[in-house]
């Protein structure tokens, strides 16, 4: 099996080619390739396919296994892959993912390989039931109170397809996500779990933030996590609408639209391609 290693501000995947190759059975193979130790060594990985509504299809299974319905520094990656290797031919596509089908602007280096991407996101959902979440369906969750362990969290809920819960801290740094994260993905507020995002707001135009990823733990980047708390910045009076939010993997630049779209623009990176024998 041939595959491609990329990551979007060190949110990395295992990428493999399904106009050429066909896998059988992605939820097993995405946890033996996510192994650090004995396999490739990735936070997932994503199938490139053909698309009857868009220019290619994607689909994103976290390490643990489980099918996710987008992944914004993913979709970066899946653009680059599909305009390095001649799936498309423009610098202007479309892909689909379980989020719906998302336009893509690609930006070339002098050696015309993409190193940028910028994405239209949509526009976020914010009622509980749309993130989902329990409680009135039609209600926004903005600041609300949330108990994990021994601690009461403060959390703003969005959907950008998948669901986010956005918590400000004082000091991301010293902040133990390794602790609070798993507590809060798995709470029963969330039927389907949820990532969660705790975020630092350095002025009105920088964040800082870390993710605890529902079914990866904590990873170097989120873009759609990135999204949510663009948001959720803005609706609790934080941040202005376009701001650069840095991440430990690197920097995504945000803009939320009068038009209600977030747009993401932020780097695709490949790392190496080889051939894979599944265990």
């Amino acid at each position: 099996m041939k595959f491609a290693k990329m990551h979007g501000a060190g949110n990395d995947y295992v990428y493999i080619d399904c106009f050429s190759q066909v896998v059988p059975d992605p939820e097993r193979l995405a946890v033996e390739v996510s192994d650090r130790h004995f396999g490739i060594g990735s936070d997932g990985l994503i199938l490139i396919e053909p698309s009857a509504v868009a220019d290619v299809r994607m689909r994103m299974f976290n390490a643990d296994g489980s099918e996710a319905e987008m992944c914004g520094n993913g979709v970066r990656c899946v653009a680059k892959y599909a305009y390095d290797h001649g799936l498309v031919d423009s610098l202007q596509i479309s892909v689909e993912t379980g989020a719906g089908v998302l336009p893509l602007q690609l930006f070339t280096n002098s050696r015309n390989k993409v190193d940028r991407v910028r994405v239209n996101m949509g526009k976020p959902r914010l009622s509980r039931g749309e993130i989902p979440m329990t409680g009135p369906p039609d209600e926004q969750a903005i600041n609300v109170e949330v108990t994990g362990l021994d601690r009461t969290f403060h959390v703003t809920c969005v959907s950008m397809g998948n669901p986010h819960a956005v918590i400000f801290v004082d000091n991301v740094h010293e902040f133990p996500v390794a602790k609070y994260g798993p507590a809060l993905e798995t709470h029963p507020f969330f039927p389907n779990r949820i990532n969660v995002e705790f975020v630092e707001v350095v002025s009105r135009t920088e964040l800082k933030q870390r993710t605890w990823e529902r079914g990866a733990g904590e990873t170097l980047a989120c873009g759609t996590g990135s999204s949510a708390v663009t948001v959720a910045a803005v609706l609790n009076g934080h941040c202005d609408r376009v701001l650069v939010n840095h991440l430990l993997g690197g920097d995504l630049e945000m803009e939320w639209t009068e038009d209600g779209h977030i747009y993401m623009t932020g780097p695709a990176v490949q790392v190496f391609e080889g051939d894979y024998q599944p265990q």
